[in-house]
């Protein structure tokens, strides 16, 4: 099962293939698990020996069902149900799908290293061998489109779903970036590729070109499909898509830490004046209880990009996008306070800046940033959550789960 991506004139979203959707509805890995199932037959043997042991326990004298056509009807479905979660747990897989989950793989680490020129400085200075920047870039960006293609053309046949994801994230990220694309040449087609003009990009200049790329701009084009790439490749090929139960739970512990952090950073008790022996005001402020939440809140911050990252729930990627689009936003604030965020997005804190600040813009500061990072850290959390205790499609207990607001189970 691939991807299949239909793109229209206007702001194409390709989100929607593996985001969990809300309002009850279907989660897209599921329905990603659910159309493999479809395709394969699964769903097919599964209606026919159910209906089919129905109605072979039903042909019994007269109205009443035989207990022995019963029995013989629910050991056949339960036999049938046994080889089709089999075959869930062990697809057998095409010789074109295996072709193309091959060149999947091949084609994301070819695109890692085309991209990676594109994020290097050197690559926008001339060298001593006369070779100048301006060559080097076009040959750079000539790579980098066509291994994107590779990449694309490869993962509409793959049934790698939790590589897929990412290829599908990485390319709604390349049709948000379109307008800027083509300022440098790169035009996004109907069907998800990428098309270059060569004229147009040497017209545009290395600068702009370095700029969309940036490696130091954790928000920019290049940064954010290097992120999807990193975890493509890193993600197996097959399994769950929500990564280990462990990973999960460690991710939710820390965005729900961190979305607490965050409300504390800004509440009035954590800023109440420190009181003397006699319980009068001394009009000083408890800076080691505030120190030691921020530090928490710094510490829960990295926790949370540490482990929830390697996920490929879009649910949980956009929150984390958002977060580090605000912090990235609000980083000369935070510097004031002796938090800097690195070129990865991961914060440290420093003790001595942090403790000489007015603890009064520091409360005001967190009011404002800290509850807009809090909601964010419990849309991770739930969606980490969902990921913990919810699987794709049918469960080795024949449970049926679906990843959304709402949750199902129902015996097959």
């Amino acid at each position: 099962m691939g991807i299949g991506i239909n793109v229209g004139n206007t702001s194409p979203d390709y989100s929607y293939l593996f985001q969990s959707a809300s309002g009850g509805s279907l989660g897209n890995l599921n329905f990603i698990s659910d159309y493999a199932s479809i395709k394969n037959g699964s769903y097919g043997k599964l209606m026919k020996a159910y209906y089919g042991a129905g109605q072979s326990s039903a042909s019994g004298i007269g109205s009443t069902a035989s207990s022995s056509g019963e029995k013989s009807g629910r050991t056949r479905t339960n036999n049938v149900l046994e080889r089709i979660l089999e075959e869930k747990k062990n697809p057998k897989v095409s010789k074109e799908a295996q072709e193309a989950n091959a060149k999947l793989t091949t084609g994301l680490s070819d695109l890692k290293t085309s991209l990676s020129a594109l994020r290097n400085d050197s690559t926008y200075t001339d060298t001593a061998n006369g070779r100048s920047a301006a060559d080097k870039v076009v040959s750079a960006v000539k790579a980098y489109v066509s291994d994107y293609n590779d990449v694309v053309s490869a993962a509409k046949g793959s049934t790698l779903t939790n590589k897929t994801a990412y290829v599908a994230n990485m390319m709604s990220s390349t049709a948000a970036n379109a307008d800027k694309l083509s300022e440098i040449g790169i035009s996004v087609n109907s069907n998800g590729t990428i098309e270059l003009d060569e004229g147009a990009l040497k017209k545009a200049g290395i600068d702009k070109v370095q700029e969309l790329f940036s490696a130091k701009d954790i928000t920019s084009y290049g940064s954010t499909v290097a992120s999807r790439l990193q975890f493509a490749g890193s993600v197996s090929g097959t399994g769950s898509a929500s990564g280990s139960t462990d990973t999960s739970s460690t991710a939710a512990s820390n965005a729900a830490s961190l979305k607490a952090d965050s409300k504390a950073l800004g509440s009035d008790s954590l800023y109440e004046k420190v009181k003397d022996k006699d319980g009068n005001d001394t009009g000083k402020y408890d800076i080691d209880k505030i120190f030691a939440t921020a530090k928490s809140f710094v510490n829960h911050y990295n926790g949370m990009f540490d482990t929830a990252e390697s996920s490929s729930n879009s649910g949980v990627l956009a929150n984390l996008s958002y977060i580090r689009e605000k912090t990235a936003d609000n980083a000369n604030a935070l510097k004031q306070f002796g938090i800097d965020v690195n070129a990865k997005g991961r914060m440290t804190i420093d003790e001595d800046t942090f403790k000489k600040a007015d603890m009064s813009k520091v409360q005001k500061f967190f009011q404002n940033y800290g509850s807009s990072i809090a909601t964010n850290a419990s849309l991770v959390d739930y969606y980490m959550t969902t990921q913990a205790n919810a699987a794709n499609g049918y469960t080795s207990d024949g449970t049926y789960n679906v990843q959304g607001n709402a949750r199902y189970a129902s015996n097959v």
